[in-house]
C-alpha cells in the first residue's frame, strides 16, 4: 500500500460548552504566506502543487529520510519516499509488496514509526483522510496481484498486459466497490476525501495509468512480475488487515463467477459529460451510504470464514 499522511507543526482542538474548533498549522502551508515569522522566508507550497518539490520548499526531507531508515532497520523494505501533492507537509513513503498478512503487519509498524519520529521532532503526523479543506486528502492506494507456484497470474496478453483472470478480479472489485468502502474508508472524514477534483477516485472504473479511475493499471515495466492493479479508493484510516482481506475476497468472487469489468475507460473521468458519467458507478457520498451498501452486499465476505456475519 501507499499510505499518505500529513506532518503538521501545530495541532489544536477543543470542544466545550462555549464552542468547538480544530486548527492545524504548518510552516509549509500556503495559508502562512502573509504571516509574520520574523522573518517569513517564503517558499510556501501552493494548494495541489506539492508533488516532488525540492528544498527549501520541501522542509521535511530529513524527517522522511529518518522514518525510512528506521523502518529499514526494523525489516520493512522501502521503495521510495517523497512529498505529496498537498500543501502543509503531505508525504508518502512506499512499502515494498509482501503477502497480505505481512503487509498488514508492516502497515501498523509504519504508522507507529511515522507518528513517533514526527513527535520526536516536535511535530504531529496524521493519517486522517482529509485534514485540510480545498486540497488533496490522504489515500492508501492498494497494489495487488495473485501468484501461484512463483508465477504471476495477472500477467497476460490482454489490455495493459493483463490476463483474463486479472480482468475478472477487477470485475469483482468493481461489483462490490460500494460495499468495500465501508471497510476501506471507515470514517465520516473518509468521505470528505471522496469528492471530485482532488485526485480521489470516486468513479469505479479501470484504466491504464489513469489516476481518475478507481482501479489504475500501472504500466511502468514490461516485466510480467510487475503486472498488478492499484485500487485507489481506500484511505489510511482503514484497518489494513480488514481492508486488504475484503479487497481480495471481492476480487476472488470476480474470478470464481467470471465477472468481466467491461471495457476500460481511458479518459479523464473528472471531465466526462454528465450523461456519460451517470453510467459509471461511483462511491457512496457518506459513511451511512457505505454501511447501507455493505448491508445489501456482503455475502462475498463470508466465504472461507475470513469475515463472520457478526463482524460484518
Amino acid at each position: 500500500p501507499e499510505a499518505e499522511f500529513f506532518i503538521f507543526d501545530d495541532v489544536r482542538y477543543d470542544s466545550s460548552s462555549r464552542g468547538s474548533f480544530y486548527q492545524v498549522d504548518s510552516a509549509e502551508g500556503i495559508f502562512n504566506s502573509g504571516r509574520e515569522e520574523m522573518p517569513n522566508t517564503g517558499y510556501k507550497i501552493r494548494h495541489k502543487e506539492g508533488y516532488f518539490p525540492v528544498p527549501p520548499a520541501d522542509t521535511q526531507q530529513d524527517i522522511r529520510n529518518e522514518i525510512t531508515l528506521m523502518l529499514e532497520d526494523l525489516g520493512v523494505q522501502i521503495e521510495r519516499q517523497h512529498h505529496e501533492v498537498a500543501t502543509a507537509g503531505q508525504a508518502e513513503i512506499d512499502i515494498r509488496f509482501d503477502s497480505l498478512v505481512r503487509t498488514g503487519d508492516k502497515m501498523n509498524l509504519y504508522k507507529y514509526v511515522v507518528r513517533n519520529v514526527a513527535r520526536r521532532h516536535g511535530k504531529t503526523a496524521t493519517f486522517m483522510p482529509k485534514p485540510l479543506f480545498g486540497d488533496n486528502g490522504s489515500g492508501m492506494h492498494c497494489h495487488q496481484s495473485i501468484w501461484k507456484d512463483g508465477k504471476p497470474l495477472f500477467a497476460g496478453k490482454g489490455y495493459a498486459n493483463l490476463s483474463e483472470l486479472a480482468l475478472y478480479y477487477i470485475g469483482g472489485i468493481i461489483k462490490h466497490a460500494r460495499a468495500l468502502t465501508a471497510i476501506t474508508n471507515p470514517t465520516t472524514n473518509s468521505f470528505k476525501r471522496l469528492v471530485p477534483g482532488y485526485e480521489a477516485p470516486v468513479n469505479f472504473a479501470y484504466s491504464a495509468r489513469n489516476r481518475s479511475a478507481a482501479i489504475r493499471i500501472p504500466t511502468y515495466s514490461s516485466n510480467p512480475k510487475a503486472v498488478r492493479i492499484e485500487f485507489r479508493t481506500p484511505d489510511p484510516a482503514a484497518n489494513p488487515y480488514l481492508a486488504c482481506a475484503a479487497q481480495m475476497l471481492a476480487g476472488l468472487d470476480g474470478i470464481q463467477n467470471k465477472i468481466h469489468p467491461g471495457d476500460p475507460l481511458d479518459k479523464n473521468l473528472y471531465e466526462l459529460p454528465p450523461k456519460e458519467l451517470a453510467k459509471v458507478p461511483s462511491a457512496p457520498d457518506s459513511l451511512l451510504g457505505a454501511a447501507q451498501a455493505l448491508e445489501k452486499d456482503h455475502e462475498f465476505l463470508l466465504k472461507g470464514d475470513v469475515f463472520t456475519k457478526d463482524m460484518v
